[in-house]
């Protein structure tokens, strides 16, 4: 499980060690096999040399990141360090793969609460149950609003002390943001490396709306965003399985783009990623540079792969999370 403390102990890596073995023992044996992958990178002039950026891609995929990390190291590009999700830290084995391969682990609000309401009862909260512990996180309801139906016995115990599970949760998930913004820092400015993301986080064969959080990482770091359209990598893994199905897969990679590209763009250094603070206060701009994101990745996609006009982000409850 991904907590404050293993967090913390992040190890990144100018040159990983356990990228470059995967792709020299794994990814070039599997991508030469009879059913041969080809990778395809356009646009590598517009990804600059002189500092570090934040890759913004869609996420068709369970894998769609590993032919562009490979094609980038076959090509002598600077390595990469990737965003993902706090739930793949659930499995020992995964676990070990993420922390070895230069990945930045990103606990989601949702996750904070899943994983503190199962420290404490040994479960995973119900899907109502979690829906009505985040309306209190949010502020969506008032601390001594009643469960609608018959709570469970721990459930109850769980709330017994509302104010102080709030209060809990909120500064654990500020706490591991904190680090988050560390690590990136860290990771951009003292190795040099660029951080993948997918802004829309749930996989989707067409593309979703992205979340605000790279918006906000961005403007914290005053770094650019480089587009990539990720054209193909569904075709080579259309499933769970780690091994490519052969195919073509293009990445086209769009000019930078800068957070701060004007007055009415201007986020103070202060504000901290993925607080209430700083959405509420910046919520706007954040928004604005997430949507001009979505555009650059958007055109650069096959019509099959674009965002349709009545896609949504995805819903769910805690088994989301874990």
């Amino acid at each position: 499980m991904l907590d404050l403390a293993r967090l913390q102990k992040l190890s990144l890596a100018k040159r990983p060690l356990g990228q470059i073995l995967f792709a020299q023992l794994v990814l070039q044996i599997d991508y030469r096999l009879p059913r041969r992958t080809h990778i395809v990178l356009e646009g590598v002039e517009n990804i600059p040399s002189d500092r570090s950026v934040f890759f913004a891609m869609n996420h068709t995929d369970r894998y769609n990141c590993w032919p562009f990390q490979y094609q980038m190291y076959r090509q002598n590009l600077p390595f990469t360090a990737t965003w993902v999700k706090g739930k793949y830290y659930e499995n020992s084995v995964m676990g070990f793969f993420m922390d070895h391969t230069n990945n930045i682990p990103i606990p989601s609000r949702g996750y904070v609460i899943t994983t503190t309401f199962r420290k404490q009862t040994g479960r995973t909260p119900s899907r109502d149950e979690y829906r009505f512990i985040r309306d209190l996180v949010d502020g969506n309801c008032e601390l001594n609003t009643e469960f609608p139906e018959s709570p469970a016995p721990d459930f109850v115990q769980f709330l017994a002390q509302r104010s102080a599970q709030v209060d809990l949760i909120k500064e654990t998930f500020a706490a591991m943001s904190q680090v988050v913004v560390d690590h990136s820092l860290w990771a951009m400015e003292d190795l040099g490396l660029n951080i993948l993301i997918f802004p829309q986080g749930t996989r989707s064969i067409r593309m979703l709306p992205g979340h605000t959080g790279l918006a906000q990482m961005a403007h914290r770091l005053n770094a650019d965003i480089v587009p990539v359209g990720c054209n193909g990598s569904d075709q080579l893994y259309p499933g769970n399985s780690p091994l490519s199905k052969g195919g073509t897969v293009t990445y086209r990679i769009g000019s930078p783009i800068s957070p701060r590209d004007s007055a009415t763009n201007q986020v103070p250094p202060s504000a901290l990623p993925f607080s209430d603070e700083a959405a509420e206060q910046y919520g706007e701009i954040y928004q604005r540079t997430t949507r001009r994101v979505d555009d650059a990745i958007n055109a650069l996609l096959d019509p099959a792969y674009q965002m349709a006009e009545d896609d949504a982000q995805a819903g769910g409850d805690a088994s989301r999370f874990v």
